[in-house]
């Protein structure tokens, strides 16, 4: 039984690269961070991914203060440890440094009660890219509604 829901998704990182590999990874969560996250009060758009003494952080993704967390609640930006095995941080590493990929974040999501991060391994788009790709759907969206018209 795979339970997933998606609670946070980064559809801007689809616009603006191009996702090589996707990686599932565990957050180092404390405190009320779950229950905020579980209400859906998190965001992922501004976030990425580093990876700092082999060990892999989010910086910038958002969680809100939970509502009753009163004392127990922490700084919603801090930097939230990545749980990813040894060989994917190596590989991760060795393509930042040598072919100049990002890692970003492209979901948050509950997967059978355990919260996960999906991060993608990147490459920024040119201008140029983004333009085929608006072609390209544009080109699509005009056959599907010539083939309505038709039948």
């Amino acid at each position: 039984m795979n339970d997933e829901k998606i609670i946070a998704n980064n559809k801007k990182a689809r616009h603006e690269y191009f996702i090589e590999d996707v990686y599932e990874a565990g957050i180092v969560l404390k405190g009320t961070e779950v229950k905020s996250i579980r209400q859906g009060k998190v965001s992922v758009k501004e976030a990425f991914c580093q990876i700092k003494n082999g060990e892999c952080f989010v910086v910038g993704m958002h969680i809100s203060e939970y509502d009753h967390g009163n004392i127990y609640n922490l700084d919603p930006l801090r930097d939230r440890k990545l749980l990813l095995n040894r060989r994917e941080i190596d590989k991760l590493l060795g393509m930042v440094k040598e072919n100049s990929y990002t890692i970003i974040p492209l979901n948050v999501k509950l997967k059978n009660g355990l919260i996960k991060l999906d991060i993608g391994l990147a490459r920024g788009k040119k201008l140029y890219d983004k333009r085929d790709v608006q072609k390209l759907k544009d080109a699509k969206r005009q056959i599907e509604r010539a083939l309505r018209e038709r039948y």
